[in-house]
């Protein structure tokens, strides 16, 4: 049974940021991000409100068309992604005041992706996916992933993404991604894994 795919828009905001809280509220770097389980349930969302409105703002929101589902894309470029906005003011500063002024590590996390993200070719970059917890195991976040890889596939597009988990990153795996062979090391945290994916040949 194929799942029904269709780009997020304004109204789905609030849908956007509920699936993403709900689904990394257990995640390994939330949870080193915001250590207080309490604290996290009540502050985590700010965090995925601002990478959602990041990506609302310059890339795409696919969403499974029942709500269970989503998917944050950027296109990059093939030049470096900059690290500091236009106005010069450093974007992981702004997103730690943004969310949460007094926790230096939402600021780290920010620091440590820009600065392990791949340059000099252009490719599609899964931010993040997320899956109600109750619908997990069903195909839904592969689903979304490929959605965006065929047409990669077919523009001849690499993919980038960095897997919050050693577990997960079997899942990618298995949609044509490898491991970079480098982690992302939160300081005393856990390790995140970067994984690249190169087109694969449209036959016919």
């Amino acid at each position: 049974m194929g799942v029904a795919i269709r780009a997020a828009g304004e109204g789905d905001r609030e849908l956007v940021v509920r699936l993403l809280d709900e689904a990394f509220q257990d995640d390994p770097v939330s949870g080193w991000i915001f250590p207080d389980a309490e604290y996290r349930r009540t502050t985590h969302h700010k965090l995925m409100a601002a990478f959602a409105d990041a990506v609302f703002a310059d890339g795409r929101i696919d969403v499974a068309e029942d709500g269970a589902a989503c998917a944050l894309w950027l296109s990059v470029p093939a030049e470096a992604h900059p690290e500091n906005g236009e106005n010069g003011e450093d974007e992981a500063v702004e997103l730690r005041e943004l969310v949460d002024p007094d926790n230096e590590r939402v600021e780290t996390i920010a620091r440590l992706m820009a600065e392990g993200h791949p340059a000099g070719r252009a490719h599609e970059y899964l931010w993040m996916i997320a899956v109600a917890p109750g619908r997990q195991g069903e195909g839904l976040g592969a689903a979304l992933i490929r959605h965006v890889l065929e047409r990669c596939d077919r523009e001849g597009l690499p993919a980038y993404l960095e897997a919050s988990s050693e577990r997960s990153t079997k899942l990618y795996e298995r949609l044509g991604y490898t491991f970079t062979d480098t982690t992302l090391d939160l300081p005393d945290g856990p390790r995140m894994y970067p994984m690249w994916r190169e087109p694969r040949t449209v036959l016919g």
